[in-house]
């Protein structure tokens, strides 16, 4: 297929470098990132997009995907399908949906699950809305991008799906730093609180996987000096979504409430900005200290 894909940055490089190896040509637009191998520099947004099968954009918020849709959306040939795989609110997903269909072209949302690693390894999992169609068109590349792809709905139903998960996944870490911070106080060792949690009632991603505990369970950044595979001023971000979504939606989430205004204390008035999510720990052995 012919691609135009915006947003060339962590995530986007390598996806973008992933297509391109897999021998489609793939055209590259970003404001300030570098173009990765394999991938011809574009000079614009509209310009990646023109004659383009599809157009994937990996964007940092709703509101610079919008003002990214008004320049694509015109350049694009009708039949063509806009895939955005950024975070962003259900509200601009719907909204570029819509703006795409009337225009006569395929819109998925279809944000990811795997951070870096995933992004350079094509490992992926995919959450995406919009019709079948169009998943039809880009479920190919879905597979050299990624592992999985799960189609939730209609448009907006994969940023749904997003910001769930996520919202469960800052909930989880929390109470593991929690519970790890617990054990040290009451002189538990870690490894013997990995031994049984692991393989009890406690079993979660964030211990089993990616445990915030260094020396513990698989390697993970942890290890790493908290250097990050999923920031927390992003996970921060996700949890401001969960809650706008909340308040739009008239849905009680006080853990995910609770939940957002901890990464917000960490990364805004303490020293988590630019430390994996899982640092939570230190910071909560710190406070117990």
């Amino acid at each position: 297929m012919k691609i135009g894909f915006i947003g060339l940055g962590n995530m986007g490089g390598p996806m973008a470098a992933n297509l391109a190896k897999a021998g489609h040509e793939v055209a590259g637009f970003d404001t300030a990132a570098p173009m990765p191998e394999g991938v011809s520099k574009a000079d614009s947004a509209a310009a990646a997009a023109t004659g383009a099968d599809v157009v994937i954009t990996m964007l940092p918020n709703g509101k610079i995907l919008r003002g990214v849709a008004d320049q694509v959306i015109p350049a694009m040939a009708a039949g063509a399908v806009l895939c955005d795989c950024s975070t962003v609110d259900v509200d601009s997903a719907r909204a570029v949906a819509e703006q795409a269909n009337a225009a006569g072209m395929g819109a998925l949302d279809a944000p990811v699950s795997g951070g870096i690693g995933g992004a350079q390894g094509g490992t992926l999992t995919f959450m995406v809305g919009g019709p079948d169609a169009a998943f039809a068109t880009v479920q190919p590349l879905f597979d050299i991008m990624g592992q999985k792809a799960v189609h939730c709905g209609e448009a907006g139903a994969g940023q749904a799906a997003k910001i769930c998960n996520n919202m469960i996944l800052g909930v989880t870490m929390i109470a593991t730093c929690e519970a790890f911070a617990l054990a040290d106080k009451l002189g538990l060792d870690r490894q013997k609180m990995f031994d049984v949690v692991s393989t009890s009632s406690g079993y979660s991603w964030s211990m089993n996987a990616y445990c915030p505990a260094p020396g513990i369970g698989p390697k993970s950044p942890a290890d790493n000096d908290y250097k990050p595979g999923f920031a927390a001023e992003l996970m921060l971000k996700d949890l401001n979504l969960s809650q706008d979504a909340a308040s739009s939606a008239g849905a009680d989430t006080p853990m995910g409430r609770q939940a957002r205004d901890l990464y917000a204390q960490f990364v805004e008035h303490e020293d988590g900005r630019g430390k994996d999510f899982s640092a939570m720990l230190p910071r909560f052995n710190k406070l117990n200290g």
